[in-house]
């Protein structure tokens, strides 16, 4: 994703991102998103969380049916949570979808900080599940009950978590693959519920095996306390990135390493700063060059560098602001070779 720009000075009010992606000419350049046409076709990422709605509806009826087979609270509980997938779901659609739109007038840089909107919502979402879960399995221990036709139920409920754990792994893989937030939250979502119909099938054969009927509420309540868990770690990720938060030190060393491999005849770069929104890496620094530098010279390496770190990094966009040599500095500098 290029973004070509060539900075001279240090003029504060210096126009420092110009996006060639955004044509002026298109009558949907100034559209804000909700004025812009629906079209019916559905990208790869659209593809996939729509189809997480319709695995989610599957397997909260399979796991509804396992309960009133069973009357287990558990399961009961399991079913419950495949309520907050449905929403999930179609939270992460529209995230994707709102996400997809390109920058415009108004969002220079994109929609891409929707999907982390979906994934705090999902994060949230968990931790009421795991609140409701809660309640279920107190007000169980106390009045445990037995459950009928347990082999049959357990069997069902395996069903929809082989279902649920397949799907799981899909979505994380894809998110991670395509830096889709929206996709990966919905996976570990999933992948929180399978955890939980685990914990719960191990309770109901430790259940039927032993006659304790009170195992199938303590065992509900210890898997919601990692439901809880997941779900704050998702919402505190999550809203980390919508505070622009900087990628990661992985990253950021493939980008110093890129500068200094290509940054010859340049002094110095300072001023490194990132910033993740979905799928793209926002990339802007400091280029110090000698005073006698021609314009096109200085011009040629930046295009080097860009070329250079939007290589090793997918989805990034650069933005370099090219200095005199007195504007150097003594610390936190990427020193290159004349």
């Amino acid at each position: 994703m290029r973004d070509r720009s060539f900075l001279i000075g240090s003029r504060p009010d210096t126009p420092s991102v110009r996006h060639p992606r955004l044509n002026p000419a298109s009558p949907m350049a100034d559209a804000r998103p909700e004025e812009r046409p629906i079209l019916f076709t559905l990208n790869r990422h659209q593809l996939v969380a729509a189809s997480s709605i319709v695995v989610a509806l599957a397997v909260m009826g399979i796991k509804y049916v396992a309960y009133l087979m069973t009357g287990s609270v558990a399961l009961f509980s399991d079913a419950l949570e495949s309520i907050v997938n449905l929403l999930t779901a179609i939270a992460a659609l529209i995230a994707i979808r709102v996400g997809s739109y390109p920058p415009d007038r108004g969002h220079p840089f994109g929609h891409h900080k929707a999907e982390y909107f979906s994934a705090v919502l999902e994060g949230t979402l968990i931790i009421l599940a795991a609140l409701l879960i809660f309640r279920e399995a107190w007000g169980a221990f106390w009045t445990p009950r037995a459950l009928t036709d347990p082999v049959a139920g357990l069997a069902v409920n395996g069903l929809a978590t082989a279902i649920n754990a397949g799907w799981a792994w899909l979505l994380i893989d894809r998110g991670r693959a395509w830096n889709s937030p929206a996709l990966a939250g919905d996976g570990t979502h999933l992948l929180s519920d399978v955890i939980t119909s685990v914990g719960v099938l191990a309770g109901l054969v430790l259940a039927t095996l032993t006659g304790w009927s009170i195992l199938d509420p303590l065992l509900a309540a210890l898997v919601a306390l990692n439901i809880l868990r997941m779900g704050y770690e998702l919402a505190t990720e999550s809203m980390s990135q919508l505070m622009d938060a900087a990628a990661s030190p992985e990253i950021e060393a493939r980008i110093r390493d890129a500068i200094k491999a290509n940054g010859g005849g340049a002094l110095q770069a300072h001023d490194v700063r990132t910033r993740t929104a979905g799928p793209t890496t926002f990339i802007e620094f400091h280029l110090v060059v000698p005073g006698t530098m021609t314009v096109d010279a200085a011009h040629d390496i930046c295009d080097r560098l860009e070329d250079a770190i939007e290589a090793s990094i997918k989805g990034a966009q650069v933005v370099i602001h090219v200095e005199p040599e007195y504007k150097a500095k003594r610390k936190g500098a990427v020193e290159l070779k004349t």
